[in-house]
């Protein structure tokens, strides 16, 4: 019996280290590698999301006034639907992302955040003041959070022109991750 039948592995260990040899092939594999794991993160964080399924039907106050928003009332145009709290700093860093994404999309799509587990609304205004929060800011609570089995934040919805939750993402996203997931 020679060695490469003894020991499969061994087959297949020089297998592996004759494909990485190429620098660009390191490259590539190292690359899906980092996608695998990051996949893998994303599905794990959002696992107990309920996406697949119609949006809850709330009716939510905005933060600037005006007449309650009744998230059923949104459907035509897909909707990205960024949960978060003032106290976070994740979602602080994401705030401009969003803002962004309200210019890129334009009248294609709507943004929407919603405020949760704050103490008072004076702490979401400073929020919105100090991060220049420019698109809608709706008021949420623990009926929010209870609809939308949140845990984590900030937490983005995702939902189709229908109503249906498409997607969701856990944490920071970037303007690409953004566009990407609401036009996936």
């Amino acid at each position: 019996m020679d060695d490469e039948q003894r020991a499969p592995g061994t087959r297949l260990g020089r297998l592996w280290h004759r494909l990485r040899r190429p620098a660009w092939a390191r490259l590539l594999m190292d690359v899906l590698l980092l996608a695998l794991l990051f996949t893998g993160v994303s599905l794990w964080q959002t696992r107990h999301l309920p996406t697949g399924a119609p949006a809850p039907d709330l009716v939510l106050r905005p933060l600037s006034g005006g007449e309650p928003v009744r998230l059923s009332s949104l459907r035509g145009k897909p909707v990205v639907l960024a949960f978060w709290a003032p106290w976070c700093g994740v979602c602080k860093a994401e705030s401009s992302t969003l803002s962004a994404l309200q210019g890129m999309v334009g009248d294609s799509a709507r943004v929407f955040s919603v405020a949760v587990a704050y103490e008072d609304e004076a702490d979401v205004r400073r929020f919105a003041r100090e991060q220049a929060v420019d698109y809608p800011v709706l008021l949420g609570g623990s009926e929010a959070m209870r609809a939308f089995s949140l845990e984590q934040f900030p937490t983005t919805f995702f939902i189709s022109a229908d109503g249906r939750l498409e997607r969701a993402s856990v944490g920071y996203t970037t303007r690409l991750g953004l566009l990407w997931r609401l036009w996936l």
